[in-house]
């Protein structure tokens, strides 16, 4: 019988998790029952949202306890199925575990296409990433041609789509991510200008680069950049809420300049939003992110970490900023 690793959480995290929150441990491989698919992971994604779940609190994501398996959404090859609609063989997609192994309800997988591109970005520019990148913009921010966008965390896997999107839609973007690097291949796919927080004055760079204000806001950190775009929003601009990953590892949440009464002037909205509220219209987003990849208007990258024994190590990558793109683990055979 295959033997199966798996990653467990093995204690709290306080502030920055850490390799000591993390425990590896190898059990026989499971087998699938009624409706059920094993699946092979091939790839599995690490995500900033994943750090909530390991809080002992109430989240929009149900938390974690001590000692329960680390999830994650996985792509891979189903090894047995006692389900219908998929076969050895499959390619599926689905929210499963850090390990070699798996066992879904065949019902919460997705058959994932492989003559759409690699397997690998069913977890980021065609998965959940572009998905809610593709949302957040088109339904939530409601780019128009002639607006100026500004999108932080542009370098990540959401934050570089958004960006695109845009930039399709007719607007100047701007983005703000924390590398030279990662400007860099922001300015080559599309966005006008890009401010680098770490080395730049974030406020000084916004008001050049947005002589206009801003029409939209694409918010995927909040902290001091939010508090940076909030004076430049002009009348009925819209912000879409996505993540706050500044805050995710504060040991108490940190209060920011009182922003509200600026929201009486702009009139602007700001919504927060999930993309599992649009579940039902995931194809839609597939088809139109497939078909911008195929035409070249919009490109993406991956970084891929060998091996699934690092995989805390990928996910401390998320908050030290050391990604391009969609950060992955592709998973080796144990």
């Amino acid at each position: 019988m295959a033997k199966n690793r798996q990653w467990l959480l093995s204690s709290r995290p306080t502030g920055e998790p850490t390799a000591e929150n993390f425990e590896l441990v190898e059990t026989d491989a499971p087998t699938a029952g009624t409706r059920e698919v094993l699946v092979r992971t091939e790839y599995l994604s690490v995500d900033p949202y994943m750090r909530g779940r390991m809080r002992d609190a109430e989240s929009y994501a149900e938390p974690w306890a001590v000692g329960d398996p680390m999830k994650a959404g996985v792509v891979g090859s189903v090894v047995e199925s006692e389900h219908p609609d998929f076969e050895a063989g499959d390619t599926v997609t689905g929210n499963l575990l850090w390990a070699d192994y798996a066992v879904a309800d065949g019902d919460d997988l997705r058959p994932v296409d492989p003559d759409r591109g690699p397997i690998s970005t069913a977890l980021g520019v065609l998965g959940m990433p572009g998905v809610t990148a593709y949302f957040g913009t088109t339904d939530v921010a409601e780019p128009t041609a002639g607006d100026t966008v500004v999108v932080s965390a542009a370098g990540g896997a959401v934050g570089s789509v958004v960006g695109q999107i845009a930039a399709l839609s007719g607007c100047r973007v701007v983005g703000i991510a924390g590398a030279d690097e990662k400007i860099e291949w922001i300015e080559s796919i599309g966005f006008d200008a890009g401010i680098n927080y770490e080395t730049a004055d974030v406020r000084e760079r916004l008001r050049e680069t947005c002589p206009d204000g801003v029409d939209v806001y694409f918010d995927n950190v909040g902290g001091p950049i939010t508090d940076a775009v909030w004076p430049l929003l002009n009348v009925r601009s819209r912000v879409a809420v996505c993540g706050q990953i500044s805050t995710y590892n504060a040991t108490e949440t940190p209060t920011g300049p009182r922003k509200l009464m600026q929201l009486i002037q702009s009139r602007a909205r700001v919504e927060g939003f999930l993309v599992r509220d649009y579940e039902s219209r995931w194809d839609e987003a597939l088809d139109r992110l497939s078909g911008w990849i195929e035409s070249g208007d919009l490109e993406y990258e991956e970084n891929v970490v060998e091996g699934l024994k690092n995989a805390p190590e990928a996910f401390f990558g998320l908050f030290e900023g050391t990604n391009i793109g969609k950060q992955l683990v592709r998973v080796d055979r144990a």
